[in-house]
């Protein structure tokens, strides 16, 4: 006798129900495990931080590196020493030089504040419109007010020696890294390697190196960039008579490094050290830093980071908006060596041995003289 509960296709039905739901778990399963991914790599984005800056930093040392293991007969390790102690010295040397300097300069600038502070009060009180005599008279009394202000309490200066003492180890922490991934990289690189196709391994390995030569190109450009600038900017002011020329000069070559607002930064100090000493010297201050950045800006930053980098100016300013408005001025810092980054691993997948045609109408265009309206024919394969 036949059971009255059977139906024809049941099983089927149940078994697709089964594979159905079977799918829908893994797909949850699988959307948890990107989701719990993402958050651990979200709580552990200061740590990876860390890590971008010491590959950063390995691929800007390597050329250094090798060449001192080809000039002497020691290892990479002893090797990777040596340059630090060669930037550890440069460093205590120059500050040597320049602290106590700059230190007296900014306790006399201290003592001249007030001075200053009321002879910008009495110029403002002239200006038209009134508004902005009331902004700036507005700024000055923000000035004085935060000058007299209570000291530092006891939180604050612990505050501050904490801050001090996490710098201090995210740097020691970042050379440690640094010494690391350069005398495990190719252990580490084989490794990762292992786990793909073997005929897919020449191609990522190409990729690998070609991204570590343009993150190192990209440090060593900002550094050039640094260098003439501070160099430029010291001698400028060292020319004009603004004491402290060669502080101030340090002080904008190292603000250089900071996108988008690194200027305003390295303009500021000089500023304050012609209010207080030298008066007359503040717009020739202006003017001078202002055409130092147009001629760099203009000339010097797409020179050297076009043939360093190997991104177009478009790119590197995109890159620099896009950075700022993610991650304020870290992102804009991250952003060009993660775009060079992005650039060198697209060029690997795109097909050369085609290469595309170039749009004829705009390229008869661009070459045509002005007055022409005629576009003459190109040929299929142009």
């Amino acid at each position: 006798m036949p059971d009255p509960t059977f139906e024809p296709g049941g099983v089927d039905a149940r078994t697709e129900a089964s594979v159905w739901f079977a799918r829908g778990i893994g797909l949850v399963s699988g959307g948890l495990v990107v989701l719990a991914v993402a958050a651990g790599l979200v709580g552990a984005g200061r740590v990876l931080l860390l890590v971008f800056f010491a590959v950063l930093l390995a691929s800007a040392l390597g050329p250094l590196v090798d060449w001192l293991r080809t000039s002497l007969p020691i290892g990479r390790g002893v090797s990777i020493l040596l340059v630090y102690a060669t930037f550890f010295v440069s460093v205590a040397a120059t500050g040597f030089v320049l602290v106590p300097v700059a230190i007296s300069q900014a306790g006399q600038m201290m003592d001249q504040v007030p001075a200053v502070l009321d002879r910008v009060e009495t110029w403002s009180s002239g200006l038209q419109p009134s508004a902005l005599a009331t902004s700036v008279g507005a700024l000055v009394t923000a000035v004085r007010a935060a000058l007299s202000g209570p000291s530092p309490g006891t939180g604050q200066v612990v505050s501050a020696g904490l801050g001090l003492a996490d710098a201090t180890i995210s740097a020691i922490t970042i050379l440690a890294l640094v010494f690391f991934w350069m005398t495990e990289r190719q252990r580490l690189q084989r490794f990762t390697l292992s786990f793909l196709p073997p005929e897919r391994r020449g191609g990522v390995r190409e990729a690998w190196n070609i991204v570590e030569v343009r993150l190192g190109a990209w440090v060593r450009g900002q550094l050039v960039l640094m260098i003439a600038l501070g160099v430029t900017t010291g001698v400028a002011y060292t020319v004009m008579g603004l004491p402290s020329g060669p502080t101030l000069g340090v002080i904008a070559g190292l603000a250089e490094v900071v996108p988008l607002v690194g200027p305003a930064l390295g303009v500021l100090p000089a500023l304050l050290i012609a209010a207080a000493f030298r008066p007359d010297l503040l717009i020739v201050v202006v003017v001078v830093y202002v055409l130092i950045q147009l001629a760099e800006s203009n000339f010097l930053v797409p020179l050297v980071m076009r043939n360093a980098v190997g991104v177009s100016p478009f790119l590197l300013t995109v890159s620099l908006l896009i950075g700022a408005a993610l991650g304020g001025i870290l992102g804009a810092l991250v952003a060009v060596p993660m775009v060079a980054a992005v650039e060198a691993v697209l060029e690997r997948m795109q097909d050369r041995r085609v290469p595309v045609a170039q749009d004829a109408a705009s390229a008869t265009a661009s070459a045509m003289p002005s007055g022409e309206n005629t576009i003459e024919p190109q040929p299929p394969n142009a």
